[in-house]
């Protein structure tokens, strides 16, 4: 087996996750960790190894030489780095989303495309067994669907630092909504029409110019339509802090996570992808309006924590490198999501519809 020389740059909460992930794969060798911070030592000090460090990231491209870039920082980096792996003849995985605007992930993408070098972005949600389930059985449904979805942080400490870093340069729709839009988008093959948002600047300790609690609606060609809700900062309420739900005529389907809702820990990166069980719900009904079928609940065995979702964006990343994989449809679909995204950014700072 051909080791894929990695370097690893932001050491946070994903670029550790992603070095952990690394470390434990014997496809990866680790050749460098980079960020401006001490996190690269706590990294070290966490994995118990001795991995070259570096503050810089160009004088770590240039050293290091690697293979692979895993790209974990804020997104305002995210398209200088990806071009710069690029040029260095690396392939790149890159947290989402692809870059902060949509004409640089244009950018990114084309010059992957260019070099001939893998780009696989860091859509946690489609390698994990529950919402890949989760999506196959939303489309059953029928059309159209109605797609309600929120992910709602109470976030203080150091995760409050870190989103108050993300907002000096995305809002929460747009970072965080990426996922829950692809994952509407992979439901319905409809494309989008239209979108509408709101937006609250709930406090002063972020940039005037952002807002830390917004609210998205989507309406498809097909009549699907969905809305997307997020917010960050340690004003923001736990309950209902976790909704992941399809309507569609011949019934719903829910994630149901009563234990990561119950927890009181809504920033938390493991409540995020944690779904317990899915429930399906047949709309489906007797000559005396009573339901012919009682509701199912899909429990699935495969249900891998953070660290082991890690793992398996990681070992995608090596066969898209080691098998040649074309992801020609995911780079497109990640610019799909991140163009729609935007476009609520948009409506909610011109307060008005914004037609795609």
């Amino acid at each position: 087996m051909k080791k894929i020389r990695v370097l690893v740059v932001g050491c946070g909460n994903m670029g550790a996750s992603h070095a952990a992930a690394y470390h434990q794969l014997d496809e990866f060798e680790i050749v460098g960790l980079v960020s401006r911070g001490d996190s690269k030592h706590q990294v070290n000090a966490v994995l118990q190894t001795d991995y070259p460090v570096f503050d810089q990231y160009e004088e770590a491209l240039r050293i290091s030489q690697p293979d692979a870039v895993c790209i974990a920082t804020y997104p305002d980096t995210h398209e200088s780095y990806c071009l710069q792996a690029f040029a260095a003849g690396a392939d790149v995985f890159v947290e989402k989303p692809v870059a902060d605007s949509v004409t640089g992930a244009e950018r990114v993408i084309d010059a992957a495309k260019k070099s001939q070098r893998k780009l696989v972005v860091g859509y946690i949600l489609r390698h994990h067994p529950s919402w890949i389930k989760f999506i196959e059985k939303g489309r059953e449904l029928g059309t159209p669907l109605v797609f309600r979805m929120n992910l709602n942080q109470q976030s203080q400490g150091y995760m409050w630092d870190v989103h108050r870093n993300l907002m000096k340069s995305l809002s929460p729709i747009v970072d965080c909504g990426v996922h829950y839009i692809d994952v509407m988008c992979q439901m319905t093959d409809a494309q989008p029409l239209q979108v509408s948002a709101i937006g609250a600047r709930l406090t002063a300790d972020i940039p005037a110019d952002n807002y830390n609690y917004g609210q998205l609606q989507i309406r498809f060609e097909d009549g699907s339509v969905g809305w997307y809700e997020a917010g960050w900062g340690p004003m923001m309420s736990e309950t209902a802090f976790f909704v992941k739900d399809v309507i569609g005529p011949r019934g719903a389907v829910s994630i149901v996570a009563n234990k990561a809702a119950a927890s009181g820990n809504s920033d938390s990166v493991a409540a995020h992808t944690q779904t317990e069980s899915i429930r399906v719900h047949h709309a489906e009904i007797d000559a005396q309006n009573q339901f012919v079928k009682k509701d199912e609940w899909i429990n699935l065995d495969d249900e891998p924590d953070h660290h082991a979702l890690c793992v398996r964006e990681q070992q995608f990343f090596y066969r898209a490198i080691n098998e040649n994989i074309d992801l020609s449809k995911s780079m497109e679909d990640a610019l799909n999501s991140l163009r729609i995204a935007f476009a609520c950014d948009e409506s909610v700072r011109k307060g008005t519809i914004v037609t795609l």
